[in-house]
């Protein structure tokens, strides 16, 4: 479509430009702080949705962050394509470690520096970009509906009543996301799935009070040390987690899957380089890639305790808390998992502590079939703009919603995704190359042509 990539060619500075503003919004979900952060994101997303040719756009109260809706509707009779995106984005800490600031957008060498580069403002804007070059190319052979919520990176916790409520105004034919990422731009993949989520926090208390190392050290339990027993006991030698039942439900990859993730491009030197580590580490009889796949994993994602200020304070504290993930995998539940993890936790406790445990939030892991007529769209529109046929393999992040979206309305997910995994996502110096941007809104719009001309 030679329309399409003239206008796009013609409006490619502004497209990118709109973006940087959009990336200047500190919408952080998690901190109460940028409560007024989060409205002002969702009205731009609104105003956005309306200046790309959407027929109607509205900002939707939750009780939490509000969910930007928008639509345009050409024709009843033709397919309906629904987009989900997320505008909020993880806090920015440690901010000592970014090269710039991380709500004040930075080009260098062809890629964008910002909290929420990719993850997810950057990707759900191709979105609205491709809607509004095909409404000015008049192009547009499906009917497009966007959800773009608030809370994802906080587990989307009033996204399934605000689903529930407004079933008929979000019936589609299929659930567009792009919120995940490529193996590369040379080797372009689609996500066939993506792990589920539990997230718990622990917390150890030893003696009622901060005490002096000196005076009480060797008499009484220190929860730090206590803790950190308690989290090495969780894999053995071999990297395989020791929790009774951890892995009764888990779904053994076949050996032909097996087999297609192997043929994947993967360089383990460049991996290794890119992250700035000598070896890998994971769970032993497995790939990495298998590993960041086909299998569940449980992470410490924090940990304090006693004095952390500058200098030296003999303390032995009275608390020690810790912040616990764990990614699954088809047929686990988060709920079944989580509520093993917090009784787990609770019955290791060592003697002279006591451990409370609560549940942060969670989601269900989540497949989407390559035989659907939507899916060989995305694999058809992908090979039509990189030249080359994408590699179905299994994303190892999670969005909680997918499995809520199937309940609800009905219908499959497919994952269009134009990130990098070395995007940074989740740390300091978030980045999404201007190049990756560009492809998505070039490639978008085939999706909707051959998913119409397949329906």
């Amino acid at each position: 479509m030679q329309a399409w990539k003239e206008y796009q060619s013609a409006n490619k500075d502004r497209f990118l430009n709109e973006l940087l503003a959009l990336l200047r919004i500190p919408s952080v979900s998690a901190n109460s702080a940028h409560k007024n952060d989060m409205i002002n994101c969702a009205e731009a997303v609104k105003k956005s949705l309306l200046e790309a040719g959407a027929d109607k756009a509205e900002v939707y109260v939750t009780d939490g962050h509000p969910v930007v809706y928008g639509e345009k509707m050409i024709d009843p009779s033709k397919p309906t394509v629904l987009v989900y995106g997320h505008y909020d984005v993880q806090p920015p800490d440690p901010l000592e470690l970014w090269n710039s600031g991380p709500f004040d957008p930075v080009i260098k060498d062809g890629k964008i520096f910002a909290r929420g580069a990719c993850d997810d403002k950057g990707q759900f804007y191709m979105h609205v970009k491709a809607l509004e070059t095909m409404v000015k190319t008049n192009s547009l052979t499906t009917n497009i509906k966007f959800i773009i919520e608030g809370e994802e990176e906080i587990g989307s916790p009033n996204l399934a009543k605000f689903v529930a409520l407004n079933k008929d105004l979000l019936r589609a034919d299929v659930i567009l996301i792009s919120d995940t990422a490529m193996i590369s731009m040379d080797n372009p993949s689609i996500d066939i799935g993506v792990r589920g989520l539990s997230y718990i926090e622990v917390e150890v208390t030893g003696a009622n009070r901060d005490l002096h190392s000196g005076v009480y050290g060797g008499a009484v339990a220190n929860p730090i040390t206590m803790l950190a027993k308690m989290i090495a006991s969780c894999h053995d030698e071999n990297n395989h987690i020791t929790i009774p039942g951890f892995y009764d439900d888990v779904v053994t990859a076949s050996e032909e899957e097996r087999k297609l993730m192997a043929a994947a491009p993967f360089d383990e030197a460049e991996y290794r380089k890119d992250l700035g580590v000598s070896s890998l580490w994971g769970e032993k009889g497995y790939t990495t890639n298998e590993r960041t796949g086909i299998r569940p994993t449980l992470e410490l994602n924090g940990i304090w305790g006693g004095y952390t200020g500058e200098g030296a304070k003999t303390v032995l504290p009275s608390k020690a808390t810790a912040k616990i993930s764990a990614r699954l995998v088809p047929n686990q539940s988060s709920a079944k998992i989580t509520d093993m993890l917090l009784q787990y936790f609770k019955q290791i406790a060592p003697d002279g502590v006591t451990v409370k445990a609560e549940e942060h939030h969670g989601g269900e892991p989540y497949m989407t079939p390559i035989d659907s007529p939507a899916y060989r769209a995305a694999a058809k529109a992908i090979e039509t703009t990189f030249g080359k046929a994408p590699v179905p393999v299994r994303g190892g992040g999670s969005i909680p919603i997918c499995s809520l979206f199937e309940k609800e309305l009905g219908i499959k997910i497919v994952f269009m995704g134009f990130g990098l995994d070395s995007d940074n996502l989740h740390s300091p110096n978030e980045k999404y190359d201007i190049a990756n941007f560009y492809k998505g809104i070039e490639t978008i719009p085939y999706f909707h042509q051959y998913f119409a001309e397949q329906h």
